[in-house]
């Protein structure tokens, strides 16, 4: 609990690092939740969760407890078969836990001691699952990646505070100095003084270090703040005024290029240091988290990115329309056209899942490289469905054109001991009206132009607001006219 105690993260809102982190959990084992919880006396609190809309639960019906007493990774393949879970309320109710694997997070002691465990990365499903060695490796790994950022948390407060204490401690500060240095190489958190007076910075030697620069002379601050591209020089500066004028304290994310010219990502935190209740500076810590970010950016890419196909993923579809609508929300031109594969069931049950595959690859193909259908935007919703995002306003005998040439070209033959199945596509469209404010109303008219293409005839297309089904062009190469980009 004084470990607990010591990370000052209870009842604190997430971060968006460790959001990351669980959501990948969760991807990686295709489980419906996943969190990064701690256990306090009496309840467990959840930092981050994915899947699950708890803020906390009590302690004794908690499975984290288990893992923490444990002290090591603990796997509950299937809750009904455990004596120790089997009557638990969290499987005979909500969530209905009927899988279970988490990894301890191990914090210092205040003390200087072992190691302790406070919390753990899980992952839950409502299905009994037998996870890989190396997908339980792989969460191990990501829980040190927790612990790393608690760590990191941790000694960014400390060094905060020592750096502000110093002011005050001449005795102690060679000692400290020696102190903060070790903790600066270690955590790569340097600290700066600002002179609202001179406009003077002095920099600690890790400060240095990050700019790639040796420690030397007083920096101005116009030169300091040359490190940071315009438009994160802009925020920087804003959070400078705001400070000095009224004292509020920033906690800022920026890009930056070092004095090789090296990109990198720097967190920079600060406040006034008062005296007589005046401003006379500035203090405050700057850290180099490239690594990190790139790390939540490699978790971003993932889970925007199709695992299968290789082409973007339900939620970056979801997120490429919202910024869409957003950026036209007067009137974007923008049509939606929803692709459902006819007898990809058929290929499954008779070749198997593998052959399947195949096919869905090779329809996201078509679909990248269809360049007739100019300026679009592919994705796969899921099963056998994907959806095209056709850019610019377009006619109907456009449209019209472009979903007869997509008919043509999603036809894919696969052969069988028994003969040939024939893939082939139904398009539902809608296009962007006064009907359609916003992402669902949009997608909602092109399902239902969709499943009235599919009751009338497979392999046709539908557009929304038009009567008929329009068939595939005979001719594959046929000349299409090109749209009309608005």
């Amino acid at each position: 609990m004084e470990a607990l105690r010591a990370l000052e993260v209870l009842d604190t809102p997430s971060e968006a690092a460790v959001d990351t982190i669980v959501s990948g959990a969760r991807r990686l084992f295709r489980c419906k939740s996943a969190y990064v919880s701690f256990v306090d006396v009496d309840r467990q609190w959840f930092m981050s969760t994915c899947g699950l809309q708890v803020t906390e639960t009590p302690r004794d019906i908690s499975f984290c407890t288990h893992a923490i007493a444990a002290n090591s990774p603990l796997v509950i393949r299937d809750t009904h078969r455990d004596a120790r879970f089997v009557n638990n309320p969290l499987v005979t109710g909500e969530p209905f836990v009927r899988f279970y694997a988490g990894m301890p997070l191990r914090v210092p002691a205040s003390d200087g001691g072992p190691l302790m465990p406070v919390g753990t990365l899980c992952v839950i499903d409502d299905r009994p699952r037998a996870p890989t060695v190396e997908a339980l490796e792989t969460l191990q790994g990501m829980a040190r990646v927790v612990e790393a950022l608690l760590e990191a948390r941790r000694v960014s407060k400390q060094n905060l505070q020592l750096a502000f204490d110093r002011q005050d401690a001449l005795e102690e500060i060679a000692r400290t100095q020696k102190v903060l240095q070790h903790a600066e190489r270690m955590a790569r958190i340097g600290s700066w003084r600002l002179d609202l007076e001179t406009g003077l910075v002095r920099w600690s030697d890790q400060t240095y270090a990050i700019h790639g620069l040796e420690p030397g002379a007083e920096e101005h601050l116009a030169d300091a703040m040359l490190f940071y591209p315009s438009d994160d020089r802009a925020k920087l500066e804003a959070a400078l005024t705001r400070c000095t004028q009224d004292g509020t304290a920033w906690d800022l994310e920026l890009n930056f290029t070092d004095a090789q010219g090296t990109s990198r990502r720097v967190r920079t935190l600060g406040e006034v240091d008062l005296r007589d209740g005046k401003p006379v500076a500035l203090i405050g810590v700057i850290q180099d988290i490239t690594d990190r970010y790139h790390f939540e950016r490699r978790l971003l890419a993932v889970a925007r990115t199709d695992e299968l196909t290789g082409i973007a993923s339900r939620r970056a579809f979801n997120e490429e329309m919202e910024q869409l609508l957003l950026r036209r929300s007067d009137s974007p031109a923008v049509t939606v056209a929803i692709i459902d594969l006819d007898r990809f069931k058929d290929v499954n049950d008779q070749l198997g899942h593998a052959a399947g595959d195949e096919v869905l690859r090779v329809m996201a193909t078509k679909l990248e490289t269809a360049s007739y259908l100019g300026d679009h935007f592919v994705a796969r919703l899921g099963g056998d469905e994907f959806v095209v995002v056709l850019h610019g306003r377009r006619t109907s005998v456009e449209i019209e054109q472009a979903l007869c040439r997509l008919l043509a070209d999603l036809r894919y033959s696969v052969l069988t001991e028994q003969g040939t199945i024939e893939v082939s596509a139904t398009i539902g469209a809608s296009s962007y009206g006064k009907q359609q404010v916003d992402r669902s109303s949009l997608l909602k008219e092109a399902d239902e132009a969709l499943y009235r293409a599919k009751r009338m005839q497979r392999g046709t297309a539908a557009v929304a607001g038009t009567p008929g089904l329009i068939e595939r062009a005979e001719n594959v190469g046929a000349t299409m006219m090109s749209p009309t980009v608005t």
